[in-house]
């Protein structure tokens, strides 16, 4: 019932496209796109060509052998068992507000989503607190027991961090309801055109284009760099820029790959930032016919040495089944390739406090422990 629920829901949606369902579409939540200065701002960035973003080396979303009609009614007639727990979801909740500011930790939300407490300043990475990765209810549903916070759970949030605007990544609810809380933003091009829309004050917004630093305090630095990606909220291609992250202070660095495929852009900032403490991984939601927008495991642990990181978390999987592998197949492919590999991987479970640097720490392999 599921399955038909999904597939009649996006056929109509396709057909709302098709005869200019402008109703639909005009909610606050899709946004619009980039105009007046911001856009003239985007036209003028190198990474801007023929009216779209595009990678430093040009990628196709989908392999030249492979039809996204076809990978698209794959996915909608799928099997969805193994795709999915038959459990909730694992969780050791820490309770955020209470965390010392001068402790340096990090804590999974789940699936991209990441809460950071680095050299006092408390920051929110892609936040996803709602029931469904989309714009409608029936499509890229949260795993039951996946969802453990929601915007009440957290104190002020000196910076929100977005890399790109998928809808699993920028979530208008759980935006709007951290919006009071909000102190900076900082974001690629063309993704701030969504924060003004929504009523943030554009003060507070730092939009800018790769390899670019970002001061926001004197010992507090944010740089947005290069990721191998795409973007879109809808039907347009690629109108507003995709990023990775550095967050560094005088003691720390931490790096954020957000989504992307492997590229030679990894070892260029390793080399650039002389390695980092730990770093967020992209590892789920991979295929072998989209792997240039999306790592397979194999290339995430290759990444992740690449950029040198000395401890390593992996996002992107244990909320959303976005591709056709089985759940804890990221966890148990990124276990068997980190073998051998300069670094730690650590496994938090959602919520389970990860304290930056600390050599040495034990973590369960809480997969193995569901269905």
């Amino acid at each position: 019932m599921e399955r038909k629920t999904f597939l009649w829901g996006m056929l109509g949606i396709v057909g709302l496209a098709a005869g200019g369902g402008t109703w639909f579409t005009s909610q606050p939540k899709f946004g619009q796109l980039p105009s007046g200065a911001r856009l003239a701002r985007i036209q003028a960035s190198p990474h801007y060509v023929n009216g779209k973003f595009q990678c430093l080396e040009p990628v196709e979303v989908m392999a030249k052998d492979g039809n996204r009609l076809s990978a698209m009614l794959k996915f909608l007639t799928r099997d969805t068992k193994g795709l999915v727990p038959q459990q909730p979801m694992l969780s050791q909740k820490t309770g955020i507000a209470s965390l010392p500011r001068n402790e340096d930790v990090l804590i999974w939300l789940g699936h991209s989503s990441y809460y950071m407490q680095l050299g006092g300043w408390r920051v929110l990475i892609d936040p996803v607190f709602s029931d469904y990765g989309s714009p409608v209810f029936f499509v890229n549903r949260a795993f039951p027991g996946s969802n453990v916070y929601t915007a009440a759970d957290f104190p002020e949030i000196d910076l929100l961090a977005i890399t790109h605007d998928h809808w699993d990544h920028l979530d208008y609810d759980t935006v709007m309801a951290l919006r009071p809380k909000i102190h900076h933003i900082v974001c690629p091009l063309g993704v701030g055109e969504y924060f003004e829309q929504w009523g943030f004050d554009p003060a507070i917004l730092h939009e800018e284009d790769w390899d670019t630093e970002i001061p926001l305090a004197r010992d507090f630095s944010v740089h947005i760099l290069p990721s191998q990606h795409f973007s879109g909220r809808f039907l347009t291609q690629n109108p507003t820029e995709w990023c990775a992250f550095a967050f560094t202070t005088p003691k720390r660095k931490v790096f954020c790959s957000g989504d992307g495929g492997y590229g030679a852009h990894f070892a260029a900032i390793g080399q650039r930032f002389g390695g980092f403490d730990l770093a967020i991984m992209e590892n789920g939601q991979y295929n072998e016919r989209w792997h240039k927008i999306h790592m397979l495991p194999p290339e995430t642990a290759q990444a992740a040495a690449d950029v040198g990181a000395q401890q390593v978390v992996a996002s992107h999987n244990g909320k959303f089944a976005l591709a056709l592998h089985p759940w804890q197949e990221p966890c148990i492919e990124m276990a068997k390739f980190s073998k051998g590999k300069p670094y730690e991987w650590l496994t938090p479970m959602i919520g389970e406090k990860v304290l930056i640097g600390e050599k040495g720490q034990k973590f369960s392999r809480w997969w193995e422990k569901m269905a």
